[in-house]
C-alpha cells in the first residue's frame, strides 16, 4: 500500500496508546447514573451566585451531607451533585438556596441509588460487548462469498480493531476531561458510544463491500492496490456523511442543553474517528494481515 497508510496507521496507534494510558491513569469520572447520588440543575432568574458562596451555605446548613460538587451550566445555571438525597432533603436544599440567593427554577432532579448505578454500569458494558459480537456476525455473513479470496477472520478482526479505535480514543479524551474539567460520564455517554459503533461500522462495510465488488469484477491488481482503489471510490461518500453528522453535532454542542452537550462531543470525536479508521486502520490491516496469512 501507499506510504501514507503506514504513516497514518502509526499516528493512530500512538493516539490509541495515549488514550489507553489516560484511561489507566485517570479512569473515567462516572456520574450519578453509575455510582449513585443526586443531581440538581438550577436556572437563576438574575445573576448566578458564586459557587463558593453556595457551597458555604449548604455546608453550614447540611453538615451531615457529604461535600456538594457544584458546576456552572449555561449563562445563569448551576448543577449540584451530592450523595443520594431523600425528597425531604431535596426540598430543604431548594428552600435554603431560595432564602439565601436570587429567584431560580429547578430544571432537573435525578436521584439514583448505588445498586442501580452498578447495575446500569454492568448492563452498559454488556450492551457494548453484544454490539461488537453482532457486528462480527454481520460482517461474516455479508462477506461470506469472499471466504475463498479473503479470510473472514481477517476482515472481522480488521473491522473490530477499527471500532475499538473509534471508542477507546473518545473514552481517553473523556478521562482527561474528567480529570481536569470534572466532566462526568453518564448514561447518555453510553448511548453515544453505541451510536458511534452502529454508525462507523457502515463506513468500514462500505469500503469492504467495494473491495468485494472490485475482486468479483476480476480486478487483477494486488490486494493493496484494490483496497486503495476502493477507498478512493468511496471517499467522497464518507466525507459527506461524516460532515453531515459532525456539523449537526456541533450545533447540538454549542446550542443544546448541558445534559446533551457531552453526548454531542462524543459523537463528534467518534464519527470523525470512524471515517478516519475505515481508511487508515481497518483498510491497511486488511491488506497486511491478508498478506501475512498468504
Amino acid at each position: 500500500m501507499k506510504k501514507i497508510y503506514t504513516i497514518m496507521f502509526f499516528v493512530s496507534l500512538a493516539v490509541f496508546v495515549v488514550s489507553v494510558a489516560a484511561l489507566a491513569v485517570y479512569g473515567l469520572n462516572f456520574g450519578v447514573d453509575f455510582k449513585g447520588g443526586s443531581i440538581m440543575e438550577l436556572e437563576f432568574a438574575q445573576e448566578r451566585p458564586i459557587i463558593d458562596d453556595v457551597q458555604k451555605v449548604l455546608k453550614e446548613k447540611f453538615p451531615d451531607i457529604g461535600e456538594f460538587n457544584i458546576n456552572q451550566a449555561g449563562d445563569r445555571g448551576l448543577i449540584l451533585r451530592s450523595e443520594e438525597l431523600s425528597e425531604k432533603l431535596h426540598q430543604e436544599i431548594l428552600g435554603t438556596i431560595d432564602s439565601n440567593f436570587s429567584e431560580f427554577g429547578e430544571k432537573r432532579f435525578d436521584s439514583v441509588g448505588p445498586t442501580v448505578g452498578r447495575e446500569l454500569r454492568n448492563k452498559s458494558i454488556l450492551a457494548i460487548v453484544i454490539v461488537l459480537a453482532a457486528i462480527a456476525c454481520y460482517v461474516a455473513f455479508v462477506f461470506r462469498k469472499l471466504s475463498r479470496t479473503l479470510s473472514l477472520w481477517v476482515m472481522n478482526t480488521s473491522a473490530l480493531v477499527g471500532l475499538l479505535h473509534d471508542i477507546v480514543i473518545p473514552m481517553g479524551v473523556f478521562a482527561v476531561l474528567g480529570r481536569y474539567y470534572n466532566v462526568e460520564i453518564s448514561a447518555v455517554f453510553v448511548a453515544a458510544i453505541l451510536t458511534i459503533l452502529g454508525y462507523t461500522v457502515s463506513d468500514k462495510v462500505v469500503i469492504f463491500d467495494r473491495v468485494r465488488e472490485n475482486i468479483l469484477k476480476g480486478d487483477k491488481g494486488d490486494l493493496g492496490s484494490i483496497v486503495h482503489k476502493s477507498v478512493m471510490q468511496t471517499l467522497v461518500r464518507s466525507i459527506n456523511n461524516t460532515l453531515t453528522v459532525v456539523l449537526s453535532s456541533l450545533a447540538i454542542y454549542f446550542f443544546g442543553g448541558e445534559s446533551i452537550r457531552y453526548f454531542a462531543l462524543a459523537l463528534i470525536i467518534g464519527i470523525f474517528l470512524g471515517a478516519y479508521s475505515s481508511i487508515f486502520v481497518a483498510s491497511p490491516l486488511l491488506v497486511w494481515w491478508s498478506k501475512k496469512r498468504d
